[in-house]
């Protein structure tokens, strides 16, 4: 496959933004799924951990998950890496080390190393980044390493790692031009992160039977939710069983949602089963339940309106992101600022949400994958969605201009959810972030 590399090549000196731009031009395509490639390279740059290594794969729940883990292992003391994936507004959020945002000079240090040793061996730009932070990560002293899988997992990147306990979190459909269009392609390609012999954590209530299968033939040391594992809760507090540990009185996970329960006992589970090189304690895994931050998950900020930021971007989450409007109590009108890619299920998630939402602005999306305001909102009227005296559907190019609109048409007792995308939620996230800098200017 042929680079078509710019003239200049970055090294440590160059600014980040330079370095990012650099890697969206170095290959051709932008997902190209195989492991030989970053395998190769990895091997060049003698990428090999000390830490205890946890893997987390899945549709829906993986950041959580991260997130949870790595503020239960902060608070019992350990050295942790965090690599998640995709990243909101600044690139720096993919790796945290010791619960700090890398910096520029950190990551162009390692970009830089991987650009050396790779030669002729083109890498995607998620390849290339997951690299760099691997290096970083085994040159940190650290403890734990908790690694997110950005797509599928048998030929994702972060798979070169043979983990010390992995989790899958959910098995649904998405990405399904990469993984497969049924439950069962998709959790074959997710159940490669399992290892041989090593913890292999399934929280989805109901995995497919390819899952199953493959952890069995490997032999994995399976975990299923509900078998080897389970919680229980109250509206007060709520509590943990695994095969031989057990944390009662728990408060609530700091993160809101029906589903953080699920994706906590997962957390808990893969704990439990690393506890004699990992020992947790009880007051560190409240006190990370209740510190516990990741923003864009059924994130509610301060305020009236209220406003609600989830990156649900396909039916299943779409699905949790109804069940939680739903417990969220009355509100006389819900505005949605709704923005989505053309490779995702547009109708299902519309199918899953539709009839909750009064006011739609649609939000156009940039980027070759990026879908307009005004295809968005010809997808809502086929879809049936209402338009009259208490219902609208408008279109927007982008989510600052659909979140102003929404923001001022809704009355402080309404509500606004911000969905659909990534891109979606940080659109709103910078435009908040910018108004705030300049009211302070």
């Amino acid at each position: 496959m042929s680079s078509s590399a710019p003239v200049s090549r970055p090294d440590a000196a160059t600014p980040l933004a330079d370095w990012l731009s650099y890697l969206e031009s170095i290959h051709a395509r932008p997902i190209d799924l195989g492991l030989e490639r970053v395998r190769a390279v990895a091997d060049r740059l003698d990428i090999r951990f000390d830490a205890v290594s946890i893997v987390v794969g899945g549709t829906n729940g993986k950041g959580s998950t991260c997130a949870m883990l790595e503020a239960m292992l902060l608070a019992a003391g350990y050295k942790v890496g965090l690599y998640t994936s995709p990243h909101l507004i600044e690139f720096n959020e993919r790796a945290r080390v010791n619960g700090e945002f890398a910096t520029d000079a950190q990551l162009a240090e390692q970009f830089a190393a991987v650009d050396a040793v790779r030669g002729d061996t083109t890498l995607t730009y998620f390849e290339f980044t997951t690299l760099a932070i691997l290096r970083l990560f085994a040159r940190s002293g650290l403890d734990a390493v908790i690694l997110e899988v950005g797509l599928g997992g048998r030929l994702d990147a972060v798979n070169i790692i043979d983990a010390d306990c992995a989790i899958v979190t959910s098995v649904d459909l998405d990405h399904t031009d990469w993984l497969g269009d049924d439950r069962e392609r998709i959790g074959f390609e997710k159940a490669h992160i399992y290892r041989p012999g090593r913890p292999a954590i399934c929280a989805d209530p109901v995995p497919p039977q390819s899952l199953l299968d493959y952890a069995a033939r490997i032999g994995a040391d399976l975990w299923r939710f509900g078998r080897d594992y389970n919680y229980a809760g109250d509206k007060q507090q709520w509590s943990y069983g695994g095969r031989s540990q057990r944390r009662n009185a728990m408060a609530y996970p700091a993160l809101r949602g029906a589903n953080q329960l699920l994706n906590a006992s997962a957390a808990l589970a893969a704990l439990e089963a690393l506890r004699d090189r990992l020992p947790v304690p009880q007051q560190a895994v409240r006190l990370g339940l209740l510190q516990v931050q990741l923003p864009g998950r059924f994130q509610i900020l301060p305020g009236q309106p209220a406003v609600i930021l989830d990156v649900a971007h396909n039916p299943h989450a779409a699905a949790v992101l109804a069940d939680n409007l739903d417990n969220m109590g009355f509100y006389p009108y819900t505005h949605a600022v709704f923005g989505m890619l053309g490779d995702k299920d547009i109708d299902g998630v519309i199918a899953r949400l539709g009839h909750r939402i009064d006011h739609w602005y649609c939000a156009g999306l940039s980027g070759p994958r990026g879908v307009t305001g005004e295809d968005l909102a010809a997808r809502l009227r086929a879809a049936g969605a209402k338009e009259g005296a208490d219902a609208s559907i408008s279109a927007y190019k982008d989510p600052a201009a659909a979140y102003a609109a929404a923001r001022e048409k809704a009355g402080e007792g309404d509500r606004i959810v911000v969905f659909g995308s990534f891109l979606t939620v940080a659109g709103v996230l910078t435009y908040l972030r910018d108004l705030k800098a300049a009211r302070k200017a």
